[in-house]
């Protein structure tokens, strides 16, 4: 029985036990995908302790970055990005459990992005600055596409800006537009982002890590200035098979 699982908090917006469980049955394997919704990181060991079979694990908001003291390992681009979503877990020659980190989140979202990117798109904002926009960050700049962090709270010096100063010059400087915040995520579908929508044009492309609600107004207001939108579920789709095969050591 191959047993898995998602930590965060909370977790009822999550589609992934339905989209893992579809795939044990397209591959024929024995399975099960669970949700573990922990109120804090530090309970990660007992939950460990009471699911002696899990293989892995998949991390979301609020864990990505908390999550990296209780691992004893860490891919690179994990190392590089700071942040992980995918754990996988291990057992030595006498039961010791082993923890490695992963980040599928980066590739999840660039090759969606990919077919999309256009002359224009040098610069891009991320909005937010969690673990997500963290893997959003590094899959740009390895497309050499300079990134702008959007945090409610800049602290000074660090390079990243206030939604105040989104202004209509960053937004016609910036044809890439990332929500990497829960802003709009169900239920709720009537929250966006701040910035003025109106400054939006054809040439940029906005992309909402969020899949539920499948059109957040985030989306819907981009795409009425004629914008090109994306939602996340394609990239909760092609992280999780990465996962898949981090976890079945394909």
């Amino acid at each position: 029985m191959v047993e898995l699982g998602l930590i965060g908090y909370p977790l009822g917006h999550s589609f992934s036990p339905r989209y893992f469980e579809h795939k044990f049955r397209l591959e024929g394997v024995e399975g099960r995908y669970d949700l573990y919704p922990i109120s804090d990181i530090s309970l990660l060991p007992d939950l460990l302790d009471r699911h002696p079979g899990l293989l892995g694990l998949n991390v979301t908001i609020p864990y990505k970055e908390q999550v990296l003291p209780y691992l004893d390992h860490l891919s690179d681009d994990a190392r590089a990005i700071g942040a992980v979503n995918v754990i996988k877990i291990g057992h030595t020659a006498d039961g010791t459990r082993i923890l490695s980190g992963h980040n599928t989140d980066w590739q999840g979202f660039l090759q969606p992005l990919l077919p999309l990117l256009h002359g224009d798109c040098r610069r891009s904002l991320v909005l937010g600055t969690g673990g997500a926009s963290k893997g959003v960050c590094y899959a740009l700049q390895t497309q050499g596409i300079a990134t702008t962090l959007v945090s409610r709270r800049p602290a000074p010096g660090s390079g990243m800006i206030g939604y105040d100063q989104i202004t209509r010059e960053v937004i016609e400087d910036h044809k890439i537009i990332v929500n990497a915040t829960p802003r709009g995520m169900f239920p709720n579908v009537d929250d966006a982002p701040d910035l003025d929508y109106g400054y939006i044009t054809p040439r940029h492309i906005c992309y909402d890590l969020i899949y539920n609600p499948e059109e957040t107004q985030f989306m819907r207001r981009s795409r009425r200035q004629g914008a090109v939108v994306k939602n996340g579920l394609e990239m909760l789709h092609r992280q999780a098979d990465i996962a898949y095969d981090i976890w079945m050591q394909r």
